[in-house]
This record gives C-alpha cells, sequence and structure tokens, in this order.
C-alpha cells in the first residue's frame, strides 16, 4: 500500500504556547514525530506537515519533512476537526498528483511513540485489509490505543435521576478491576486511516477500527504545562 505520513501542527496553541516548535529533550516537538516516520521507513516525500505556519514549517523542512501546501486558517482554528485537514491534504495531494491508500496520522503530542509502534498499526490494517472479502469489509482505521485509566465496569460511574451514583456499565458486580472487561481509550500516537471511509464517518466513528496496543508509559499525550514537564522529567530519564 502507498501511504500518507501526515503530521498536523497548526501555528495557535492554547494549553502549550508554540509547543509543536519548543525544544522536547533538545528537539522542537514536531522533530520527534518527523524522526519516527523516517525511522519506521517512510518515503521523505510522503512525510508531509499540514500546517498555517511558516515557522513551523521551516522547522519541518529542516528535519526532514515535506511541507508541499500551506493549511487555510479556517482548518487551523480551535473549532477545526482533524478529520477536515487530513481531507484538505488528501486532496491537496491528489490535486498534484499524488494518491495514497492510506494515511498514517501522527501528532506531534506523542513524542514517546516509537518507529515500531508505526509499523504495528500499519501491519494490522493491512492485514484487516487483506482478509477484507469486498470494499464493504474494508478496515476503516487501525488506530493505537492504552488500557483506559477508568473502567466503567469497575470505577466509573454515573448519576440517576435522584441523583445517586450507580456503576456506568454493567451490574457492578466486578470487585476486582482485574477481572473487569478491558477497555481501552485512543492514545493520540498512530492512526492509520482509510481515507475514502473518512469521507463517510467522523474519525472515532469510522467502521471496523482495530485496535494496536501501546504500553501506558509510552502513551503521554502533551496537552498541558503539566504534561510538557512530565515528559521532560521522563526524557531526562531515557
Amino acid at each position: 500500500m502507498n501511504y500518507l505520513y501526515l503530521i498536523p501542527a497548526r501555528g495557535g496553541s492554547k494549553g502549550i504556547p508554540g509547543k509543536n516548535i519548543k525544544p522536547l529533550a533538545g528537539v522542537p516537538l514536531i522533530g520527534h514525530s518527523i524522526r519516527h516516520a523516517l525511522d519506521a521507513g517512510a518515503p521523505v516525500d510522503d512525510v508531509v506537515v499540514t500546517t498555517d505556519s511558516e515557522e513551523i514549517a521551516r522547522v519541518a523542512r529542516e528535519y526532514g519533512a515535506s511541507v508541499p501546501f500551506m493549511r487555510p486558517a479556517e482548518l487551523a482554528s480551535d473549532t477545526a476537526s482533524s478529520r477536515d485537514a487530513i481531507l484538505h491534504a488528501v486532496d491537496a495531494l491528489h490535486d498534484a498528483g499524488r494518491d495514497y491508500d492510506a494515511v498514517v496520522l501522527l501528532q506531534p503530542t506523542s513524542p514517546f511513540r516509537r518507529p515500531d509502534d508505526i509499523i504495528n498499526a500499519i501491519r494490522a490494517y493491512e492485514e484487516a485489509a487483506a482478509n477484507a472479502a469486498s470494499d464493504d469489509e474494508m478496515p476503516g482505521m487501525a488506530v493505537s490505543v492504552a488500557e483506559a485509566r477508568t473502567n466503567p465496569y469497575y470505577s466509573a460511574f454515573e448519576t440517576d435521576s435522584d441523583g445517586f451514583l450507580h456503576i456506568s456499565k454493567g451490574d457492578g458486580l466486578y470487585t476486582r478491576r482485574q477481572d473487569a472487561p478491558k477497555v481501552w481509550e485512543f492514545n493520540g500516537a498512530v492512526y492509520v486511516i482509510n481515507p475514502s471511509l473518512l469521507r463517510l464517518h467522523e474519525i472515532s466513528r469510522l467502521p471496523r477500527i482495530i485496535p494496536v496496543e501501546m504500553p501506558a508509559d509510552r502513551s503521554l499525550d502533551l496537552d498541558s504545562l503539566s504534561d510538557w514537564q512530565r515528559a521532560e522529567q521522563k526524557f531526562n530519564l531515557l
């Protein structure tokens, strides 16, 4: 299959100002994801950064990525969706004569992913595609996941109409977490997405999503300054 390794990096960031080019362990944050893609075997021309910022574009090129277009401002706001940015990139590259079977989305906020995590997700996607008997059975996505920190069968509660708590899911009879069904959450590190199905569905509602497990210690997603501080501490221990 032919893959587009897409790294989204808009200029505005409220949680961590300037995060995409802020140095982490001596490397601009976006540089980690670019290196991960290249070390996973991605062709240089297929590692593409979508951004609205000339400064991010400059740094991305320095670290070996391609920036063949700039993202429109309306797709780089706080309310713009990742789905719209992905489809814009796919369409812009199509117009330039470059088509892809799938998009490997690598968010810069996952600096602890490894090249093998990308390779494993691609392998899972390809295995599912190979087993599809028709286009209607093609996978929508392979996505990296970590075991959820809160389990709705065991430690997540909802309020009823009287305002009292009850277990969120199931009959509440599990007394040990390890006995409850495992529950997964997207960790934000790797998404291998079917672009045709993405035109029909939101990312989280794609059909036939394949989980690719990653350990919790590599699943840190940088969303706040405290996350950034944890990442710095973690790199210092490596």
